[in-house]
């Protein structure tokens, strides 16, 4: 098939408010990102400031208005906001503007509804799209009248169809939560399994699209799937890792997991968090780092977040500073292993490119050292001869 028989994009106007808060994309860039990995092609893109959110449409009737006109002037399809709105927000901003009206949060659902592969996360996204949904009855579906109650009644009203919708999702949540958890029982099982096993568990983490699948793809030799795009990985892959040395070798089990972003739902924060107790539970997080990047530091901030929440901040963890290769000569690092200070903690950094190859070998020579002294702490606790 040529390009000119492929449909069109649907296209769709970017909008973002600056609420003097930190972080704030007044390019719009990770938002343009995002449409395009959903399949929307951006059009415009407009920013504006404001102290507190409207609470009718968000922007204001004025701004509103102009949204209106410049998504009559390009042609677009569909509005896309960078924060996440309220039900009621976009129910007025939809009656305003005539097209649909759609949040970050949807967007991001949209994005790994389309990339879950196995039967974890499709459950996964499932859970979130349904718990997203269950706030947002009063817009996605035209059938929301209040009904009445039956001949012979006092004309009070009956059960609403709003709420026979919310019954209906409420049980399937119920019912996705229970397959999770049968899913979250297999994985403790196997998780279990490695422990008995002492094998040293290193799990990938870090912001999406900082390279985590390259490295993991370069560290065990593996394919998974890595592309230059956000959340190219969605499930989490686990492989085993040998590091030979004199004398013998050493076993490490290495997990890549899903990418991490600014304002991650947490509607999906707890729907993957079985996919993210890898990270919990592991012995070493490698926290790669797109060093490329002219945001990083917001991208580490992001991600030590999420880590808090999922109660993963206490796991030893190394910054894998990636994609050096994409650096000029000038800002090349000196030294390529040193200390980074985070919060005031001191935490071990390497510099390497995963796609390239440089100094890979570093970071397979510390893990080694470093899995080796755990084996050794092992023993110390837990002698040959006594059962783990």
């Amino acid at each position: 098939m040529t390009n000119t028989d492929q449909a069109p994009l649907a296209t769709a106007l970017l909008v973002g408010v600056d609420f003097g808060l930190p972080h704030f994309d007044k390019e719009l860039d990770e938002l343009a990102q995002l449409a395009l990995t959903a399949g929307l092609e951006p059009v415009a893109r407009l920013t504006c400031n404001r102290k507190a959110p409207d609470a009718a449409m968000f922007v204001g009737s004025g701004k509103a208005e102009e949204i209106k006109e410049l998504a009559l002037l390009h042609g677009a399809s569909e509005v896309l906001f960078d924060q996440s709105l309220s039900p009621a927000q976009q129910r007025n901003l939809e009656r305003h503007l005539g097209i649909p009206v759609n949040d970050r949060t949807m967007l991001i659902l949209q994005i790994f509804a389309q990339r879950a592969r196995s039967h974890e996360g499709k459950l996964q996204v499932e859970l979130a799209r349904l718990q997203y949904l269950s706030t947002r009855l009063v817009r996605r579906w035209s059938h929301l009248e209040r009904q009445r109650g039956g001949i012979g009644t006092r004309g009070g009203p009956g059960e609403t169809q709003i709420e026979l919708d919310r019954r209906m999702i409420g049980e399937s949540i119920k019912r996705t939560k229970e397959r999770l958890f049968k899913v979250k029982r297999q994985r403790n099982t196997q998780r279990k399994q490695r422990q008995r096993n002492q094998v040293f568990n290193v799990s990938l983490v870090g912001y999406t699209n900082a390279g985590k699948s390259t490295l993991f793809n370069a560290l065990v030799k593996a394919r998974a799937y890595a592309a230059d795009q956000l959340f190219s990985t969605l499930d989490t892959t686990t492989r085993q890792l040998y590091l030979p040395h004199d004398g013998g070798g050493s076993h490490l089990s290495v997990s890549d997991t899903v990418g991490f972003i600014r304002d991650l739902p947490h509607g999906l924060v707890d729907a993957f968090e079985a996919t993210l107790q890898e990270a919990t539970s592991a012995d070493l997080l490698l926290h790669v780092v797109d060093a490329s990047h002219p945001a990083y530091p917001e991208q580490i901030e992001q991600v030590m977040s999420v880590l808090k929440d999922i109660c993963a901040s206490e796991v030893p963890q190394w910054l894998v500073f990636n994609k050096i290769d994409a650096l000029p000569a000038e800002q090349m690092p000196r030294l390529m292993q040193d200390m980074y200070l985070y919060d005031g903690l001191a935490m071990p950094r390497i510099f390497l490119s995963a796609r390239t190859g440089l100094n890979l070998d570093s970071l397979r020579q510390r893990l080694l050292q470093h899995a080796q002294q755990h084996a050794d702490a092992l023993l110390t606790l837990f002698p040959a001869d006594e059962p783990v």
